[in-house]
């Protein structure tokens, strides 16, 4: 019998793990934003598993409620190394902010990306594909991939409230200065009054920062963060000087 609208079926899971005779450094555990399914976060997930941190994506929180339950077994499963960091994506933001923000156990700290700030509306699936992503590839695999949900974006949900005050980690946003989904000023004007979020802005990036055009320097800072993170809570610097 298929599940019922009200109780939607466990969203499957996407996994990388660090080479084998790596130690794992950390866990990533990525909430999709809308529209998206897990394995469209392949390509960060290689990238950051070459670094020896593992990475767990899930799917779309604001399509299926069950994956913040799953993101909260993951967070609580002491066989996954640490730091246990939560990356949210577009509305996925939204909830690793609330899950943070609600003291779940096992948070070390927050990443978020083009973090939704208004209703939007594309009108055609060109715009949209245009305003998540420049980058041609990347454009390509969500066109063909049968399990990406077209039209997600211009979708209303309801999110949970924005309670940054409430989170007690390290944050770090990522955001593209061409995001024309969740504009960067908005974006900015929110983390604006909590002085413990590190924001780092993108040139050109649109929406979906993780896989715009400029994906490697995404990860890259996304692993200089970790790293960081590694040493204390309160990220110490490991190398100054680079202009």
């Amino acid at each position: 019998m298929p599940a019922s609208p009200s109780s939607p079926p466990s969203s499957p899971s996407s996994s990388w793990n660090e080479p084998e005779g790596l130690a794992a450094r950390g866990t990533l555990i990525v909430l999709a934003g809308r529209g998206e399914h897990g394995g469209l976060y392949e390509r960060f997930g290689r990238r950051l598993a070459f670094d020896a941190y593992r990475v767990v994506a899930l799917g779309d929180p604001s399509a299926d409620p069950s994956v913040l339950d799953q993101a909260a077994k993951l967070l609580a499963d002491e066989s996954l190394p640490g730091p246990k960091v939560l990356v949210g994506s577009d509305t996925g933001a939204r909830y690793a902010a609330h899950l943070a923000a609600e003291q779940t156990p096992g948070v070390d700290a927050l990443i978020l990306v083009g973090l939704p700030t208004a209703r939007w509306e594309s009108g055609s699936w060109d715009a949209e594909v245009q305003a998540r992503t420049a980058c041609p590839t990347h454009q390509g695999r969500l066109t063909n991939d049968p399990d990406f949900r077209r039209g997600a974006l211009d979708a209303t949900v309801d999110l949970p409230e924005l309670r940054l005050d409430l989170v007690r980690v390290p944050v770090l946003a990522l955001h593209g200065a061409d995001d024309t989904v969740s504009h960067l000023d908005q974006a900015l004007s929110l983390y604006a009054s909590h002085p413990g979020v590190r924001t780092v802005t993108f040139n050109a990036g649109r929406h979906d920062v993780l896989n715009d055009a400029q994906h490697r320097t995404a990860a890259a800072t996304v692993v200089l963060f970790l790293e960081r993170l590694r040493l204390s809570p309160e990220l110490p610097l490991i190398a100054e000087g680079l202009a």
